[in-house]
């Protein structure tokens, strides 16, 4: 039994991706960045369905709480499987946009990517086995009015993914994006209404978590392990 870390486990896409990951079983580390309550929701729906899941809280952003964390989660043996989930908005047009909105954004997207996948890579080398998958977004790939921060932040993690990959290709380990348009969480509720959707989505829906679920699933098996270095867009032909 693998086991894997989804970070931001707790919300829409994670908890689908935490449920997906158990049901392939493995043994499941839901993250969560405060409310370690809403992470032992998800372990409990893990378990009664079967699966094998425990629960964590840390800050992304602060390296040192970070590492505690993580130093006490390899005590049992390596995390092979890291999906990079953990995320937020701070949505504003650029002339009006604060320090604050810049930087948060960017410290969780991707200072979060440095300070959880940096520590885990080495005891995932050592095994020769290893799955990194890291949750960006269509506005990393086409930007979007209104967050310069958030696709800033979604494409430096792309071109952190590419480099990574060519880094740990050759130790059996790949290293992929996974870019969602628009999935039906709470994060979208009030941003799109469904006649929006439909004029900007060809397939005139928004995603399910369980489909991109289902990608992040696969990218994280035995079946993919000539894929690496990818962004793969999961959008309802968007692009």
């Amino acid at each position: 039994m693998k086991r894997a870390l989804v970070t931001g486990g707790s919300g829409g896409i994670g908890a689908a991706i935490c449920k997906r990951l158990a049901a392939d079983g493995h043994h499941v580390i839901v993250h969560a960045s405060r409310s370690k309550e809403k992470a032992e929701a998800v372990v409990a729906e893990i378990v009664a369905a079967g699966g094998s899941a425990e629960a964590v809280a840390f800050d992304v952003t602060d390296r040192a709480a970070t590492a505690a964390a993580l130093e006490k989660l390899l005590e049992p043996g390596p995390i092979q499987i890291l999906v990079n989930n953990a995320g937020i908005h701070a949505d504003a047009v650029f002339p009006g946009m604060s320090a604050e909105q810049w930087h948060s954004v960017l410290d969780v997207s991707l200072n979060g990517f440095f300070n959880v996948t940096q520590p885990l890579t080495m005891p995932m080398i050592r095994t020769r086995w290893g799955r990194i998958v890291t949750i960006s977004s269509i506005a990393g790939i086409t930007g979007n009015r209104g967050q310069v921060n958030y696709s800033a932040a979604k494409g430096a993690l792309h071109a952190a993914s590419k480099s990574l990959a060519l880094e740990l290709a050759s130790r059996g380990i790949t290293v992929n994006a996974v870019a969602p348009g628009i999935i039906a969480t709470d994060m979208i509720e009030g941003a799109f209404d469904a006649e929006m959707i439909k004029n900007l989505v060809p397939m005139k829906r928004a995603g399910k978590p369980e489909e991109v679920a289902d990608l992040v699933a696969f990218l994280a098996s035995g079946q993919a392990a000539y894929i690496s270095g990818q962004v793969i867009s999961i959008n309802g032909g968007m692009i």
